[in-house]
C-alpha cells in the first residue's frame, strides 16, 4: 500500500495548518470544541496574514452569532475566565473586519460601543488585555476604511472614547491618533459638535506635548496639529483656548528658530499658516514674551521661502508649504500697515518687514510672468493672484513697472477664471486647501480672482497709467458682468451661507469703487462704453431693493452715489427715464435724507445737527460718498425736468429746510453747507414750485444765517 505523502517544502505550513484547524471548525459539535477549535487557528495564525479565502471560511463556519455569544459572555465553558472569551471574541471580529462588507455589517457596527469601551478603559497595568485592545484598534480602523465607516464612528461616540484613551494613556493609546485624524479631517463639524469637551482637552494636551517635546514627535505634532483646531475660531476667547496658543506659538519657535530640513520645516510653516488663516495675528498675541521677535522671525522666513522656491530657475517646489507662506505673508502686510493706538511692531521692524515682503511679492510677479494658459486653473496661481492682490492693495507704488507690466494678465487670469465658473466649480476642495480660502463657497465658485484684486483696482483705477491699461483690456465690461453675478448671489433668496454673501457685498463696494473713479477721471468713457448704460440699469434696480430689505449701509452708500453720479452724464439714456428711474431716485432721496437729525447738547442745552444713530456707525466709510451723493443729486436737477417735483413730493426739502432752522449754526460744518446751498440752488433755479417753497420756508432768513451768498443772489432774483 502506498503511503499518503505529507505537505511538500514548498507548501506553507502555516496555511496547512489552518486548513486542518478550519476542517475541525466546520465540523465541530457544541460550544467547546468551536471554542477549542479557533484557539488552535488563533494561534496557527498568530503572526501570519490571513488570506482572504481563509477569513471568509472562519466566518462562514461561525458568522456574528458565535462572536456575539463571546463577547457577551453566554457560553458555558468550564473554568474558562471572561475576559478570553472575550479577547476571543474581538479577535474574531479583527479577523473579519479586514473584508468591507463584513466591517460595514450591521451586525459589526453594532458592535461600536465594545470597540469604543475596550480601548477607552483598559489602562496600561491590564498588560494580559493587550491583545484585546490590539484587536479592538484594529476594528476600528477596519470600519473607519469601510463604505460609510466614518459617519457611523463619529455618531456611535468613538472620538470621545478615542480622546479617553489618549489622555489616559491606555493600552495602546498610540494607536488612537491615526484614526482621530481620519475622523476630524473627514467630519470637523460634526466631530466637535459631538465631543466637544473631550477634543477640548485633547487639544490643551496637544499643544502642551508640542511644546515639550523635543524629538522628531515634535515635527510629527506640527504636522497633525491643524486637524484637531476647532472649526470655529474660539481660542482667542476662551481661557483653555488661549493656553493653546500660547503654547503653539511656543513650541513653533523652538522650532523655527534652528536650522531644518524641508520636512521639519513645512510642518511648523503650515500649521503657523493655518493659525493664521483663521485667527489673524491675534494668535501671536496672546500672553508671553517675545510676540515681536516670534512674530518677526515667522514672516521673515515665509518671505525667504516664497523667494527660494519662485526665483530658482528650475523650481521643485512644495506648493502647499509655499501657499502656507503666502498666508503668514499676507499676514505680515496686514499687520504691517494697521493703524492702531497700540501697534505690535516697532516703526523699524514694520520697515524691515515691508522690504522683505515686497521682494516676496516681486518674486510672486516673476512667477506670474511665467505663467502660460495652460495653468490658469492651477490652484497654486490662484493662491499668488490672492498674495499679490493683497500687497496691491495697500501698496501700488513699489515695483510701478513690473505692476504696470503684470496687469494684462492679470485682466486676463481674471477674465479666464469668471468664464470658466462651471469648470471651477468641480475643484472647491483642492482650491480651498492649496489656497487656503474658505470651502464653503455657495453660489460663489472658487474661481473668483476678481475679488481678490478688486481693492487693488480701486487704487490702480485712480492712476493714469495702470487705468489706460484697465480701460484698453475691458475691464469695465467685464467688472459690470461681475457685479450683475454678485448682486445675484446677495440677493438671492434661497440659504445661501452668511459668508457667501457678505463677501459678495464687499465685492459690489469695490466694484463701485473701481466705477466712481472711472466716472470721475473718464466721464467721456462713461457715454462711449454700452457698459456703463448696463451697469446704471443694474444699479436703478438694485437701490430700491436693498432699501426695501434694509440693505447694509456702506454698499447702500456706495450705489447711490455711483447711480446719480452715472446718471448726471447718461440723462438721455433711456434708462433715466421718468418711469424706470423714478424708484431709484426716491431710494436716492430716502437714503440722503435720513442721515442728519436734531439733538439738544447737553452742556449748553443749545440744539445741533447730529449723525442719526444707523448712519454713526458706518459715516467714517460713508462721508464722502454721501457728500459726493449731494452734488451728484444737484448735478442732475437741470437734466431731469421731472426730478424737482420729485424732491418737493419726497418731503426731503421741507425735512432739511426744518432741520437747518432747528439747529445750531455753529453746529454745522461748512462742507455740509456747502452742499445743501448747491441742492437748494439748483432747486430754486430749476424749478417754481421749489423756488416758492423755500422762499416760504425762511429761505432767504437761512441764507443770511449759514452764509450761503449764491442762494440768496438766486432767490432775490426776480422771476
Amino acid at each position: 500500500m502506498t503511503e499518503r505523502p505529507g505537505p511538500s517544502t514548498d507548501e506553507n505550513p502555516v496555511n496547512f495548518a489552518l486548513e486542518k484547524c478550519l476542517e475541525i471548525l466546520q465540523t465541530a459539535n457544541g460550544d467547546s470544541e468551536q471554542f477549542a477549535a479557533l484557539l488552535m487557528i488563533t494561534k496557527c495564525a498568530k503572526g501570519a496574514e490571513l488570506d482572504a479565502g481563509i477569513r471568509r471560511k472562519i466566518f462562514d463556519a461561525v458568522g456574528f452569532s458565535f462572536p456575539n455569544r463571546l463577547l457577551f459572555s453566554k457560553l458555558s465553558l468550564d473554568e474558562c475566565p471572561e475576559y478570553l472569551l472575550r479577547s476571543l471574541g474581538l479577535t474574531l471580529l479583527a479577523c473579519f473586519c479586514r473584508d468591507p462588507s463584513l466591517a460595514s455589517h450591521p451586525e459589526f457596527l453594532n458592535k461600536i460601543p465594545v470597540f469604543n469601551a475596550t480601548v477607552s478603559t483598559l489602562s496600561q497595568q491590564e498588560k494580559k488585555a493587550y491583545s484585546m485592545v490590539e484587536d479592538a484598534y484594529q476594528c476600528l480602523m477596519g470600519i473607519l476604511a469601510a463604505p460609510g465607516g466614518i459617519e457611523h464612528l463619529v455618531s456611535g461616540g468613538t472620538i470621545s472614547s478615542l480622546c479617553q484613551a489618549y489622555l489616559n494613556h491606555n493600552l495602546g493609546w498610540k494607536n488612537a491618533l491615526g484614526i482621530l485624524t481620519t475622523l476630524l479631517t473627514s467630519m470637523p463639524d460634526k466631530s466637535w459638535k459631538k465631543s466637544e469637551k473631550e477634543l477640548q482637552l485633547l487639544l490643551v494636551k496637544l499643544s502642551e506635548e508640542f511644546n515639550k517635546e523635543e524629538d522628531r514627535r515634535k515635527f510629527h505634532l506640527a504636522e497633525i496639529l491643524p486637524v484637531f483646531l476647532p472649526p470655529s475660531p474660539v481660542l482667542t476667547v476662551t481661557s483653555w483656548g488661549k493656553d493653546c496658543l500660547k503654547h503653539l506659538r511656543m513650541g513653533l519657535f523652538k522650532v523655527l528658530r534652528n536650522k531644518l530640513t524641508a520636512s521639519q520645516r513645512d510642518p511648523a510653516l503650515k500649521l503657523g499658516a493655518f493659525l493664521s488663516h483663521v485667527y489673524g495675528s491675534s494668535w501671536i498675541l496672546t500672553e508671553g514674551k517675545g510676540k515681536r521677535k516670534f512674530f518677526c522671525l515667522l514672516v521673515n522666513l515665509a518671505c525667504v521661502e516664497v523667494r527660494m522656491a519662485l526665483e530658482d530657475p528650475n523650481p521643485i517646489p512644495s506648493w502647499e508649504a509655499v501657499s502656507a507662506c503666502y498666508s503668514l505673508v499676507e499676514m505680515g502686510i496686514q499687520e504691517c500697515v494697521k493703524e492702531k493706538a497700540h501697534p505690535m511692531l516697532k516703526e523699524d521692524q514694520k520697515l524691515q518687514l515691508l522690504q522683505v515682503i515686497q521682494e516676496a511679492c516681486g518674486a510672486v510677479m516673476y512667477y506670474l510672468q511665467q505663467v502660460g494658459l495652460e495653468k490658469h486653473e492651477d490652484p497654486f496661481v490662484l493662491a499668488s493672484v490672492r498674495l499679490l492682490g493683497a500687497w496691491l492693495a495697500e501698496e501700488t507704488y513699489c515695483l510701478k513697472e513690473e505692476v504696470i507690466q503684470l496687469l494684462p494678465f492679470l485682466i486676463l487670469y481674471m477674465r479666464t477664471l469668471f468664464h470658466r465658473g462651471v469648470t471651477c466649480r468641480a475643484q472647491p476642495k483642492e482650491v480651498s486647501q492649496v489656497a487656503l480660502l474658505c470651502s464653503n463657497w455657495g453660489a460663489v465658485w472658487p474661481g473668483d480672482a476678481i475679488r481678490f484684486l478688486l481693492p487693488a483696482m480701486c487704487h490702480l483705477s485712480a492712476e493714469e497709467a495702470p487705468r489706460r491699461i484697465l480701460i484698453s483690456e475691458g475691464v469695465p465690461a467685464l467688472l459690470c458682468d461681475y457685479y450683475r453675478q454678485q448682486w445675484e448671489v446677495f440677493s438671492n433668496k434661497d440659504d445661501l451661507s452668511a459668508e457667501a454673501k457678505s463677501e459678495a457685498e464687499l465685492s459690489m463696494q469695490s466694484c463701485c469703487g473701481v466705477f466712481l473713479n472711472l466716472v470721475v477721471t473718464e466721464p467721456r468713457l462713461v457715454g462711449q462704453e454700452s457698459c456703463f448704460v448696463t451697469l446704471l440699469k443694474l444699479l436703478v434696480q438694485s437701490l430700491p431693493a436693498l432699501l426695501v430689505n434694509g440693505g447694509p449701509m456702506t454698499l447702500t452708500a456706495n450705489i447711490s452715489t455711483l447711480g446719480l453720479m452715472m446718471s448726471r452724464l447718461l440723462a438721455d439714456t433711456p434708462a433715466l427715464q421718468e418711469d424706470a428711474s423714478r424708484n431709484f431716485f426716491k431710494a436716492a432721496i430716502q437714503f440722503l435724507n435720513r442721515s442728519h437729525v436734531s439733538s439738544k447738547d447737553s452742556d449748553t442745552g443749545k440744539p445741533h445737527i447730529m449723525l442719526c444713530e444707523e448712519y454713526s456707525a458706518a459715516w467714517a466709510d460713508i462721508s464722502e460718498l454721501w457728500f459726493l451723493g449731494v452734488q451728484a443729486f444737484s448735478a442732475c436737477l437741470p437734466l431731469l425736468p421731472w426730478l424737482s417735483p420729485l424732491v418737493l413730493e419726497s418731503g426731503w426739502l421741507d425735512s432739511v429746510l426744518s432741520l437747518l432752522g432747528q439747529v445750531s449754526p455753529e453746529s454745522v460744518d461748512l462742507e455740509m453747507v456747502k452742499v445743501l446751498q448747491g441742492l437748494f440752488t439748483e432747486l430754486a433755479q430749476s424749478n417754481a414750485s421749489c423756488r416758492e417753497f423755500i422762499l416760504q420756508n425762511r429761505g432767504v432768513e437761512l441764507a443770511n444765517l449759514y452764509g450761503m451768498a449764491a442762494l440768496k443772489q438766486c432767490l432775490s432774483k426776480i422771476v
